[in-house]
């Protein structure tokens, strides 16, 4: 065990030691996704000839890509792919497009729940939890629509929805109220549309759909003419909703796990919250470099200035700091995100199954 010294003197070691990103390893790994996007869809168009097998084995390389760039674009969002914040905005902006999601409008959001993190009064999480009272408070139907929404094998739905309707539905929304109130302001004077369209949507944000949108479906465009619609859409809708689950399941496994920290505000403390409400997946190397070792996901949060190129060699060097971060294994992650009810008395994540037994023995 450590005290609070030299925990505050290891982050501060691991500031200076591992925030240095450079613009040599960040292009590279933008090379490493969006040359082997493109090689693979030129692939699919030659495979569609051939065998469909092909096509679907091209289609799920492609969503393991897809899944890489969106942690790529996240990193993006904290300045540290690259050394230069410009690089990180022009890199961000082409993998969301490449995500299907406007690149800056996710980062501000994702970098709320870093500043939050451990603090399920302010952010429940991608799976939206509920605490044990108001689940217990449900009746049959209710319970059991929670607990099958939350399902594993529902991620290829939630993941079409967050990364290819959600972001579209969204852009058309804020174009409606923009034209609306271009329209109903006519003639008026002083017309100021206003740094907001809506509460939560400021003109910079449009800005940043509308480009995103624009050049999404430029590019959606070309692949229909250069491939036919029917194979490009199927593709691209299979592609997206996969890699968009693994991104979902990814992400929610490194909160929502058996006995997870989950505070109040009040008593909440980020220390705490970064080792033990953030899990280390421990996953087969090959799968570390599609998720860009996004799997240190407890170093990370300690530091979320650290390059993926980076987090492991952190982590092997500090691993003193993090041993009481739970592991949890890749064959682990559908029972760790059974964890979906929040115990407020006991400050942590609990399962369905560990309420129940907990009911059935008062």
């Amino acid at each position: 065990m450590f005290t609070q010294v030299e925990w505050q003197v290891s982050k501060r070691a691991i500031v200076d030691r591992y925030t240095v990103s450079t613009n040599r390893r960040g292009a590279l790994q933008l090379l490493s996704v969006i040359v082997p996007i493109a090689g693979l869809w030129y692939t699919i168009y030659l495979a569609s000839q051939v065998s469909i097998l092909l096509v679907v084995a091209a289609t799920v390389c492609l969503s393991l890509f897809l899944l890489r760039g969106f942690v790529l674009m996240h990193d993006c969002g904290h300045n540290s792919l690259f050394r230069s914040k410009s690089l990180n905005r022009i890199g961000g902006f082409l993998l969301g497009v490449l995500a299907g999601i406007p690149q800056q409008v996710w980062a501000e959001n994702h970098r709320y729940h870093h500043a939050t993190n451990g603090n399920w009064e302010k952010y429940r999480g991608p799976l939206n939890v509920v605490c044990v009272s108001d689940y217990l408070a449900m009746n049959a139907s209710q319970k059991r629509s929670y607990r099958y929404n939350r399902h594993i094998l529902l991620s290829p739905i939630a993941g079409c929805l967050y990364f290819l309707v959600n972001p579209r539905i969204t852009w058309l929304r804020a174009s409606y109220q923009l034209a609306f109130r271009l329209f109903a302001r006519r003639g008026e004077n002083n017309v100021n549309v206003g740094a907001s369209l809506k509460e939560g949507t400021s003109m910079v944000h449009y800005r940043y759909m509308l480009s995103n949108n624009l050049l999404l479906f430029a590019a959606c465009g070309l692949m229909v003419w250069g491939l036919g619609s029917w194979l490009f859409f199927i593709c691209y809708l299979v592609s997206g909703s996969l890699g968009g689950a693994f991104g979902i399941v990814l992400f929610s496994v490194q909160h929502n796990f058996d006995h997870a920290y989950a505070s109040e505000d009040k008593d909440w403390d980020r220390d705490e919250a970064n080792l033990h409400g953030t899990s280390f997946l421990v996953l087969p190397r090959w799968l570390n470099w599609f998720t860009a070792d996004v799997a240190y996901h407890h170093v990370h949060h300690l530091c979320a200035s650290v390059p993926n190129y980076r987090l492991a060699a952190c982590h092997d060097e500090f691993q003193h700091l993090f041993a009481g971060v739970t592991r949890v294994g890749l064959f682990e992650i559908p029972a760790a995100l059974r964890n979906i009810l929040w115990d407020l008395p006991a400050r942590r994540l609990v399962s369905v199954a560990e309420v129940n037994r907990r009911n059935t023995s008062i």
